[in-house]
C-alpha cells in the first residue's frame, strides 16, 4: 500500500517553486547548484506547510519537463532529499514527502501557566484574555437567581438546557439561518463539541482533512482519537482556503471529516470570503465529507471596515453537510466552558446519545450564565469590550514587533486573537526554548502543523498590550539574537530552516 495521502502534480509544484524564487534573497547570497536549489526549494515548501508531509511528488521525468531542467537535476535533488530525511521512496509506489526522524512536535509554549507560576514571565502561549467585567459577575449573579427551579431536578441535560438551546437557535435565525432548538446541542466548550463529533463520525484510522496550519489543540485531539490527518495548505496572507487543493484532497483522500476555521482562522487570522464558503460546502457535499466549521472567533472582528460573510452553515441550513461549532470561550472568557453544535436534528440526536458514555452534560450554572448574557444584551456589551481590548493589544503588539524584529514577516488580520509570524529563517522551536530563558513563552510553528511543518514560524496572541507588548517584543528580539548566534540550546531543531 502506498504511504502517501495526497498528491502534488508537476505543474502545481513548479508553480509553487517559481513563486518561492520570487522572494528576495538575502545580501551576499550565493547561487547553489541547480539540484541543490531544487532540493532546498522542495524542503522549504514542506517545512512551511505549502506541500504536505506524506504528499506524493511527481515522477522525475514529469517534474523535469514542468521545470524545463534535466531529469538528472531532478534525480539528484530527490536523492539529496532522501538522504536528509525529507523524502521517502518505494519501487512501484513513487516518492512522497517526509520530515526527518527524531524531529518530534515541540511541546512548549501553548498550555497556559497558572498565574502564580508566571512570575516575571510574559506568557504568549495562550490566546485568551481576562474576563470582560462587570459582565462575568453580573452573569453569574443572574444565573444564581435563576438556579432554584433547576436545583429541584436531577440536573442532567445531555442536549443542554432547553432555554439555552432555544436562545442559540434564535441567534442563528436572526442571522438569516432558520434554526430549531432541536438543531442545537450544548457542550463543554468547543473542544467538547469537536471531540464528540470526531468520535461519532471518524473512528480510529479514519481520515480528517485539516487546514495547514490549524489550531494545535484540535490537531492533538484528533491524533489522540486515532485519526489520520490530511493537511490542506492555506493560501499565503489572509486569503484563506486554497479551493483547488481542497477539491484535490476531497477527491483523492476521501476524508470522512474536514475541519476548518472560516472566521479569523487560528493561527493565521484569515477570513474566508463568501464565494469560498459556498464552494467548499459544495465540494464537501459532492465528496460525501462532513464539514466541521469552528466559529469560535466569528464575533471577534476588530476593524470597522471588516465585512463579515454569512456563516458557512448558510449554504447548508439543514445541517447535514456542515456541522457548526460555537463557543463562549474566545468571544467572552476562556473560563466560561460553554460550547455548542448546530447540525441536523438526527445528527444532534446521535451526538446526544453518544454523550451518555462521555461527560453526560454541561454544568447548569454556566449554561444559565450564558443564557442570561444572551437574553439581556450583556453578551453584546461584553463582546464589544473584548473587541476593544483585543484591537488595542493587536495594534501595540504589531508596532512593537515591527520595531524590534523588522525582518519578521506577517499579515495583520482584521479580527481574531492571533498573529502568524514568519521568523526570518530562524527555527521556531529554538526560539521557543530561548524565549523561556529570557522571560517570554511563545509557541513554535510546528505545533500548528501536521508532522513537523512550519518550523520557521511562531504564533503571537493579542493577550498583552502597552508596555508589556513592548517588553515582550524586546525579549523575543533577545531570543532571536541567541538563536541566530547558535545559543538556543535544549532543542534538536535547526537554528535556521533554510540552507
Amino acid at each position: 500500500m502506498a504511504q502517501w495521502t495526497s498528491a502534488v502534480g508537476a505543474a502545481q509544484l513548479a508553480r509553487q517553486l517559481q513563486a518561492q524564487q520570487r522572494r528576495p534573497a538575502g545580501p551576499g547570497t550565493r547561487r547553489p547548484p541547480a539540484y541543490r536549489a531544487l532540493a532546498d526549494g522542495i524542503r522549504l515548501l514542506v517545512l512551511e506547510g505549502r506541500v504536505a508531509v506524506a504528499a506524493r511528488l511527481p515522477a522525475e521525468r514529469e517534474l523535469a519537463l514542468a521545470l524545463a531542467v534535466s531529469r538528472t537535476t531532478v534525480a539528484a535533488a530527490y536523492e539529496a532529499l532522501r538522504s536528509e530525511g525529507f523524502l521517502e521512496s518505494r519501487r512501484g509506489a513513487g516518492s512522497w514527502t517526509a520530515v526527518p526522524a527524531g524531529n518530534p512536535l515541540p511541546a512548549r509554549g501553548l498550555e497556559p501557566l497558572p498565574p502564580e507560576a508566571l512570575g516575571s514571565m510574559i506568557d504568549l502561549g495562550c490566546a485568551s484574555l481576562p474576563a470582560p467585567e462587570p459582565w462575568l459577575t453580573k452573569a453569574v449573579q443572574g444565573a444564581l437567581e435563576e438556579l432554584p427551579p433547576y436545583a429541584h431536578t436531577h440536573g442532567d441535560y445531555p442536549a443542554g438546557l432547553p432555554a439555552l438551546r432555544r436562545m442559540i437557535a434564535d441567534r442563528y435565525t436572526a442571522d438569516g439561518i432558520p434554526t430549531m432548538p432541536e438543531q442545537i446541542m450544548v457542550t463543554t466548550g468547543a473542544m467538547g463539541a469537536i471531540d464528540a463529533i470526531c468520535h461519532l463520525f471518524a473512528g480510529r484510522g479514519e481520515r480528517i482533512a485539516v487546514e495547514s496550519p490549524s489550531y494545535a489543540n484540535i490537531l492533538q485531539l484528533m491524533r489522540e482519537a486515532g485519526a489520520r490527518l490530511v493537511p490542506v495548505a492555506m493560501e499565503e496572507g489572509l486569503g484563506g482556503w486554497d479551493l483547488n487543493r481542497w477539491r484535490q484532497v476531497l477527491r483523492d483522500a476521501a476524508p470522512r471529516l474536514g475541519y476548518v476555521v472560516a472566521d479569523f482562522h487560528n493561527p493565521t487570522g484569515a477570513l474566508a470570503d463568501e464565494g469560498r464558503r459556498r464552494a467548499l460546502v459544495d465540494a464537501a457535499r459532492s465528496a460525501g465529507t462532513v464539514l466541521v466549521v469552528d466559529e469560535t472567533m466569528r464575533e471577534l472582528h476588530l476593524d470597522e471596515d471588516v465585512v463579515m460573510p454569512r456563516p458557512v452553515c448558510a449554504f447548508d441550513p439543514a445541517g447535514s453537510t456542515v456541522l457548526t461549532v460555537g463557543s463562549a470561550s474566545k468571544a467572552f472568557w476562556a473560563g466560561m466552558r460553554i460550547g455548542w453544535v448546530r447540525a441536523a436534528p438526527d445528527v444532534i440526536r446521535s451526538l446526544v446519545a453518544a454523550r451518555a458514555y462521555a461527560d453526560m452534560g454541561t454544568p447548569v450554572l454556566e449554561q444559565l450564565a450564558v443564557n442570561w448574557l444572551m437574553r439581556t444584551g450583556g453578551w453584546e456589551e461584553a463582546v464589544r469590550l473584548r473587541r476593544e481590548q483585543a484591537r488595542e493589544n493587536r495594534d501595540a503588539l504589531v508596532a512593537a514587533v515591527r520595531r524590534e524584529l523588522p525582518e519578521w514577516e506577517f499579515s495583520v488580520p482584521g479580527g481574531g486573537l492571533t498573529l502568524w509570524v514568519r521568523t526570518g529563517g530562524l527555527s521556531g522551536s529554538r526560539l521557543a526554548v530561548a524565549g523561556e530563558g529570557v522571560g517570554v513563552r511563545v509557541p513554535s510553528g510546528p505545533r500548528f502543523g501536521v508532522d513537523g511543518a512550519f518550523e520557521g514560524y511562531v504564533r503571537l496572541p493579542f493577550t498583552v498590550g502597552g508596555p508589556v507588548a513592548d517588553e515582550a517584543a524586546q525579549r523575543l528580539a533577545r531570543a532571536a539574537r541567541l538563536v541566530g548566534a547558535g545559543a538556543g540550546a535544549g532543542s534538536e531543531a535547526p537554528r535556521t530552516f533554510v540552507a
